[in-house]
């Protein structure tokens, strides 16, 4: 009996270590501050990854590089070798270098305070108690606004004091957060309302913007794991075979014991 025990806890086991390795949550990075949006996931939607990967080229990697991506890897989400040679090559003549920026690093210091960081993983490691990587990202490049105050003449609610302006400031324009005044304390207080005051116009409306970094995002969420789509397409198979696996280990397990008393 307690053999008998012992091998359903072994099955048991098995199958709950493949449920906690596929489910397991991401870890907190976080703590505090403006409250992030969800992200529209478009990671399987190829014209929203094209469209990003666009984006990407076009306004992210005058500065920033993405030294784990080859160019040649985005033939995975449609683009043709002859598009990516056509229209994306801006830093390199070989579709099989990797997406490295031509800033030099040490200038980038100087102007900005910091070196900028890689973003092929950045998806991935802004995770944090707010939501994932993609819904800190979401945020990030939709709460920029004018501030006279800093060095680059912008500032960010999700990440205050940041060291770079805003890339994308064409596309939406200048914004102003709107605040009010609340009494926290026994102190007058200015909390954003989740407001904004356009001050100038961009090329693109509100909700085109908000489309355009959605792309964006799904395109640098995509970049930091290419083959995350396939791993759980693969992945819900490998639980479906688990779990009907689960019964024929039963009956297997029932007839070998059954003779032993």
């Amino acid at each position: 009996m307690k053999k008998r025990i012992s091998g359903w806890l072994a099955v048991m086991a098995t199958l709950g270590l493949a449920l906690g390795l596929t489910f397991s949550a991401p870890a907190s990075a976080e703590s505090g501050g403006l409250a992030w949006d969800k992200a529209p996931n478009k990671t399987t939607d190829v014209q929203a990854l094209q469209n990003g990967a666009k984006l990407f080229v076009n306004y992210c990697l005058n500065c920033h590089s993405a030294a784990f991506m080859r160019y040649n890897r985005l033939q995975d989400i449609g683009i043709t070798e002859q598009q990516i040679k056509d229209n994306l090559l801006f830093t390199t003549d070989k579709v099989g270098e990797t997406m490295k920026a031509n800033i030099d690093a040490r200038q980038a210091k100087e102007w900005f305070g910091t070196t900028p960081p890689d973003l092929t993983l950045v998806a991935r490691s802004r995770a944090g108690h707010g939501g994932t990587g993609a819904d800190y990202l979401y945020t990030f490049l939709r709460t920029f606004y004018r501030d006279d105050t800093k060095a680059t003449g912008w500032n960010n609610l999700v990440f205050p004091s940041v060291a770079m302006p805003n890339p994308l400031w064409e596309l939406q324009g200048e914004r102003r957060p709107v605040y009010t005044k609340v009494e926290q304390h026994g102190h007058a207080t200015e909390v954003f309302t989740g407001k904004w005051e356009q001050v100038t116009p961009g090329t693109l409306s509100s909700v085109q913007y908000d489309n355009a970094v959605g792309d964006l995002v799904s395109y640098l969420e995509w970049m930091a794991e290419p083959a995350q789509n396939t791993r759980i397409r693969i992945g819900v198979w490998v639980l479906l075979f688990l779990a009907m696996s689960v019964v024929f280990v039963w009956r297997l397990n029932a007839s070998y014991w059954k003779d032993v008393k």
